[in-house]
């Protein structure tokens, strides 16, 4: 860091981390439709190292889950990228074709969906789609197979006997283990997980966080996360992005953003939920909605919203800036401000 406490990055976001195995530069997704182009993403940059934790949050509509289809290269028409780069450990997954994208998938890098009961295939076993998997990418040994299958079950504590069972037999937990299951198959060095216990009870999604933060300090993978729930990361992520209409609105180590939100529509999501722990205070709403993305505010995104505006913020875009190691969009720290002018 410079002598200055804050200092004006690119619009690139942080600068590539050598030995990331992610660095997505300058990303960006557009919506072709009949009614016009959405911009769901906008120039998105973060990278990775090995073994560690990110987690995406925001508000529905944010961009979140069309970031890590992005990511994932599982985008599909009408939704195109339109500009920047996804380095995985060094290549670019963008433009690769189907059958080079098929050889890293699960292999390299896996993908965890929303709901397990539309990922899954309800009208095979969990063993046969296991199998499946694996043969796609060369395994073809029956022993080997149902070894490895009875193995990774194990490993999010479900009993190998539910290789021979459905989707529909299966609870919401139990099904997004098996999911979770079926991308540990071949070790990635990735995961990438779309709001995996959304659909679960409070007390499953406490249990599976806790699985997968085990899971990952054992293989050492690392980790994407995408939720819309600030609590549910608190304990689990190194680092956190919080999106807004596209962009990133702040990015940083999880605990600093939690002791000390930078960005005001990060300062509003905090006081949003409540704490289990520490005095009782009232939640507060953040007023308003997200903008439509096909018609964005030309100044700041959250300008309409955000109970720090000024003139100019309706009137230009903002840049990122870095205020003590993390990034935040917002011209309250242009100029050298320090952290706690959202607040």
């Amino acid at each position: 860091m410079s002598s200055r406490a804050v200092e004006l990055t690119s619009q690139s976001g942080p600068p590539a981390r050598p030995g990331a195995i992610l660095d997505v530069r300058d990303l960006s997704v557009e919506y072709l439709l009949d009614s016009g182009i959405v911009a769901a993403v906008d120039r998105v940059s973060f990278s990775l190292g090995a073994g560690e934790f990110v987690a995406i949050v925001g508000e529905s509509g944010c961009g979140k889950s069309t970031l890590l289809f992005a990511i994932a290269q599982l985008l599909s028409p009408p939704a195109e990228i339109t500009g920047g780069s996804v380095l995985f450990q060094g290549r670019n997954l963008v433009g690769l074709t189907d059958s080079q994208l098929t050889a890293i998938r699960w292999k390299d890098l896996s993908v965890v969906m929303q709901s397990a009961m539309n990922a899954l295939n309800p009208v095979k076993s969990i063993g046969a789609q296991f199998k499946d998997a694996m043969r796609a990418h060369g395994v073809n040994s029956r022993e080997e197979i149902a070894a490895r299958s009875a193995e990774v079950l194990r490993m999010v504590g479900i009993d190998p006997l539910h290789l021979h069972s459905y989707p529909h037999q299966l609870s919401g937990g139990m099904r997004q283990r098996s999911m979770i299951a079926m991308a540990l198959l071949f070790t990635p060095k990735l995961v990438i997980m779309d709001e995996p216990t959304s659909a679960l009870d409070v007390v499953a999604q406490r249990s599976l966080m806790v699985q997968i933060k085990e899971l990952q300090q054992q293989f050492g993978f690392a980790v994407i996360f995408v939720t819309h729930d600030m609590s549910l990361v608190s304990h689990f992520s190194d680092h956190l992005m919080v999106m807004y209409a596209g962009q990133v609105a702040e990015l940083g180590p999880t605990q600093q953003l939690f002791d000390s939100p930078a960005h005001p529509y990060t300062a509003g999501l905090m006081e949003a939920f409540p704490s289990i722990r520490g005095p009782r205070r009232p939640l507060k709403g953040i007023p308003g909605s997200p903008p439509d993305l096909a018609r964005p505010p030309h100044g700041c995104r959250f300008a309409p919203r955000c109970p720090k505006v000024m003139d100019r913020c309706r009137a230009e875009p903002p840049g990122l800036y870095n205020v003590d190691g993390t990034q935040v969009r917002c011209v309250l720290y242009e100029g050298g401000a320090g952290r706690g002018s959202a607040s």
